[in-house]
């Protein structure tokens, strides 16, 4: 893991330095310190580092993908900062959540320039042209999915009642489908095969899925230090999750579900029913049966070092701490 660990921040930098060059602070330098923010508050980059690692694992120069790196990047914090919006969330990373910084108008105007801007970038690539307009077509329908699985998000959060399968049908939309591109943009720009393709955005796509079930779980047992935020917030603003799902299939009754003023004792109380019902073990090993369907996915590509990473790095999802 440790060498996983190198390879990652070794991604991580070669992105945040194509980023300082791609996304400067330029006039109105107001705006794009704003779209900076969260940008510029670090994290792993997992999904730039996938698309890297994709590209290395077919045979490609990662160096000729960096702008697609960055453009995936750009669109995860475009829907960082409007998710942030809609869940009146203070924090992020822990830094000031954008809109609380720049208040909501500015907010959505700087997560509207991440979004514009990641189509701006990705067309500087150097490749094939038909396959940046494959790239950049991915990208579009990649967006408007993750839009379709943050409204069905919020749809739940209205409604008694939510299925297991139309949870996994908002998280494969929300989260899998910009790690299922990060893999397949990757590979494309650098000639892949049809069978290489499928078989790297299968392997993004759950593995994504995985990840945001494992991040539901962290989100109730992480402690504030680490994410950057109070736990449990899912609980305070009435998110299905799995968990939740699971528990309330079960007869799990909590009263603070959907209690946007609780305490963190009354949370804390709450995480321990859900501990003790089994639901956050349901979620967990829900998350690992994904995982290890989108590592079988990966049969398709030749054993390489980035292979390797790539396995390694869907094992991190779900073994994480933060």
């Amino acid at each position: 893991m440790m060498m996983l660990d190198d390879e990652v921040k070794q991604r991580a930098i070669m992105v945040s330095e194509a980023i300082e060059d791609m996304l400067p602070i330029v006039h109105p330098k107001g705006l794009y310190e704003a779209s900076r923010h969260l940008v510029d508050a670090g994290g792993k980059r997992l999904r730039p580092g996938m698309l890297l690692m994709a590209t290395e694992a077919v045979g490609g120069d990662p160096r000729a993908a960096i702008p697609a790196a960055v453009s995936i990047e750009l669109v995860h914090n475009f829907t960082l900062i409007h998710d942030d919006i809609m869940d009146n969330a203070e924090t992020r990373r822990g830094r000031p959540a954008v809109h609380v910084k720049w208040d909501e108008s500015g907010a959505i105007l700087a997560g509207d320039t991440l979004y514009s801007k990641a189509f701006e970038i990705i067309a500087t690539t150097e490749s094939d042209p038909a396959n940046i307009v494959a790239a950049m077509d991915m990208l579009a329908k990649t967006c408007a999915a993750i839009c379709e699985g943050q409204w069905l998000d919020l749809e739940f959060e209205k409604r008694g009642q939510v299925s297991e399968d139309e949870y996994l049908e908002m998280v494969e939309k929300k989260t899998g489908v910009l790690y299922g591109a990060a893999a397949w943009v990757g590979a494309k720009l650098v000639g892949a095969s049809e069978d290489e393709l499928r078989g790297l955005e299968e392997f993004g796509r759950l593995v994504g899925m995985g990840f945001q079930i494992e991040d539901d779980v962290l989100d109730l047992t992480a402690p504030m230090e680490v994410l950057g935020k109070p736990r449990g917030g899912d609980l305070a603003e009435g998110k299905k999750t799995l968990i939740m799902i699971h528990a309330m299939d079960h007869g799990v009754e909590l009263e603070i579900f959907g209690k946007k003023n609780a305490t963190q004792e009354e949370i804390e109380a709450a995480l321990d029913t859900l501990q003790n019902s089994g639901s956050i073990e349901y979620a967990k090993t829900k998350a690992t049966t994904l995982v290890e369907q989108g590592k079988d996915a990966l049969k398709v590509l030749e054993d390489s070092p980035a292979k390797t990473l790539l396995l390694e790095l869907a094992d991190y999802m779900i073994d994480r701490s933060y």
